[in-house]
Order: C-alpha cells, then structure tokens, then sequence
C-alpha cells in the first residue's frame, strides 16, 4: 500500500485552522482512548468478526463511522480528510497476512478503496501527545478530564464480545437497505435450514417459510408463533388452531426491537407453561427472530448476552442480527443487572467499541448487514 502519512504538524495545523473538514479517527484500544486522545477524535475498535466482513467487502467503513453533527449529514461530505491514528505507526508495514494486518492499516486501505481522502498519523499517539499536549484530552486519576469538553460517550453495542467461531452470514434477505450499507460488495446470503431449529425444548427458531409448514408445525407440536416482522401474514390465523403474536419491526438500524422484549418473552412463557411448541420467526430467521429469542434466553436463563449468543449460534450457524439490535440487547442485560464478565477475559480487539462527540442517538445507530 502506497503510504499515505500525514505529520504531526499537519495535523497541529488542521487543528489550529478548525476547518471542519478533519474526520480523527483513534484505532487503539478502549482503556487508552479513556486515558488520552487526540481532541474530537472518535474510537473505532473492531471484534474480528467486524474485521472478517470488512475484509469481505460485506461492510462499509464510512457507514460504519459516526461523522460530527456539525457536517450535518450521516456520511462525509466531499473533500473531508479521515485521519487515522494508533500508538505509533510511524511507516505502514509491508508485509504480513490480512488476519495479522493492525486495524489501522485495514480501515485506511478500505477507505482509500472507497475514494475517501484518508491518511493516517505518522508516529500515532505517542509522537502527537508528546510535540502538542494541548491537542490532547486526558482523563486524570480522580476521573475528571484535563479538557473542558467531557469524554464522547459510547453508542452502539459497546464492550459487547461475539467469541463465537462459527462462521458467520454476511448478509440477510430479510434485511431493509441499511442507511449507508446497502450491501453494496456484499456476500451471497448464507444457507438457511430448511426447518425451525430448536434452541430449547417446545422453543423454536426459524423462517417465514418455516411458519407457512403446516406438516412441520404439527410434527413439532407448534401451536404459538411469534411473528417479528411488519408485513407477513399469520397464514393461520382464522383456522383457529394456532396462537399468534405479531411484532411489527423491520429489519433497519432505526427500529427499536427492545421495546418488545417484556410481551415478546410472555408470549414464548405462556406456550412453554401449556407445553406447546413456540416458533419465533422473522423473514430469514437471522436477525430479528434471533434478537428477540437471544432477549428471552438471557432473562429465562439467567445468561449472559454473550452466553446467550452463543448458545443460538451453536444451533444454527448463519445467525447475524444487525449490530444495532446488538447494542439494545446490551442495554437489555444492563437493565436485568448483569454486566458483561465474559468480556473481560477477552483480548482488548475483540471488544467493539464506536464513540462520537455527538449525543444525537437517533442518527447515529449502528447495523451490521
């Protein structure tokens, strides 16, 4: 890759003008984004699924990061440079397999590919906080920060860790065109299971085609179907023979699924209780339906949004709910008094982190396709 370094001083110079027309990007891990950072930079750090579909060409990376309000738009305007630093990088690697590429240097040849101006910092954090600690914010040890400007806050999905090594769908035919990811580059959807599969006993999760299988609904002994989307029919509904639930949600990084979960979970309760089978369902099976089944799971099961993860990936392996119904689950288990202790056992780079000076949630959702 042709190395396209930027100096310190550029960058003391950009920041002195207040152009505008700088996007900063810090690639490091959390814990020193917290502790010191270059002034209205965002945090990215990636799960290496994220990386994995990234690679793939599945994601897109200016969707991906948030832009400051003051650019007014949910994309970068023309002519805005992105700036990407680390610790140190001072002379980007030549050498090396993608796998073990840095961050770094994997979001600056994705944006370059993308026509977007992106450089990265020459020397990283380190050289930059040294020669221009007034560009810097720094959090001191009783918690206040050196800056007027409080830290950003973290949207999204937060520390949330996916460790499951399964392989994942890259995309999902039941998925609305996502704001600025319209699986422009991306994969072929993933093979389906051409029946419901069971995540626990009466519990089952599955397709559209699945919940329109009157021989398959008998054999397993479904009587109760959870219905996650907007637009498809209850087949039978007037036959009488069927219990049916329906969640109007689309597939988009705009929807609130969350707000569900409480009637969604008593719903699935009240079949269990008659010893009847439940299918969840969406269109594809891959997003919504596994939202609201990996929600009940966690409060029924008393598991971790991780272990209950990964209990529905081992099941069924094409599973890709979008990353903003990730972030509610999350939300989800901080209200039910858990925190995420799997976490922290895993390395920094597995834990996915999207941070933005601005505090407008509504526009800066994040979604996975």
């Amino acid at each position: 890759m042709e190395d396209f370094g930027r100096s310190v001083s550029w960058l003391q110079e950009e920041l002195g003008t207040r152009s505008g027309r700088l996007c900063i990007v810090d690639c490091r891990r959390r814990e020193l984004y917290d502790s010191s950072h270059v002034v209205g930079a965002l945090s990215v750090a990636l799960p290496s699924l994220m990386q994995r579909r990234l690679r793939k060409g599945s994601l897109s990376v200016q969707a991906m990061i948030p832009v400051s309000p003051q650019r007014g738009a949910k994309g970068f305007t023309k002519g805005c440079h992105i700036l990407l630093y680390d610790e140190s990088t001072t002379v980007l690697p030549r050498h090396g397999s993608e796998e073990e590429e840095p961050v770094l240097v994997m979001l600056l040849q994705k944006l370059r590919e993308e026509g977007c101006q992106a450089f990265y910092l020459q020397g990283g954090f380190t050289k930059f906080q040294t020669e221009c600690p007034q560009h810097c914010e720094t959090n001191l040890d009783d918690g206040s920060s050196a800056s007027s400007s409080p830290l950003p806050p973290v949207l999204g999905i937060g520390d949330l860790c996916i460790h499951s090594d399964c392989s994942d769908a890259e995309s999902d035919p039941d998925r609305d065109q996502l704001s600025g990811m319209e699986s422009e580059g991306a994969s072929p959807p993933g093979p389906t299971s051409s029946f419901p599969v069971q995540i626990l006993p009466h519990l089952y999760l599955g397709s559209a085609t699945d919940s329109g299988n009157m021989d398959i609904l008998a054999k397993l002994g479904i009587r109760y179907i959870l219905n996650v989307t907007p637009n498809l029919p209850n087949l039978f509904e007037e036959n009488g023979d069927f219990r049916y639930k329906q969640i109007p949600i689309s597939d988009h990084w705009s929807q609130n699924l969350s707000q569900f979960f409480p009637e969604a979970i008593e719903f699935i309760d009240e079949a269990l209780s008659q010893n009847c089978g439940v299918l969840v369902h969406c269109l594809a099976g891959i997003s919504r339906s596994v939202t609201v089944t990996v929600a009940y799971l966690m409060q029924k099961l008393n598991l971790s949004l991780n272990d209950a993860y990964d209990l529905v990936k081992r099941k069924k392996s094409n599973i890709s709910p979008n990353f903003n119904f990730l972030g509610q689950l999350m939300d989800f288990e901080k209200s039910l008094g858990r925190g995420s202790s799997d976490c922290d056992s895993q390395p920094a780079q597995e834990q996915a982190f999207f941070t933005t000076t601005t505090t407008d949630d509504s526009v800066f959702q994040l979604d996975s396709t």
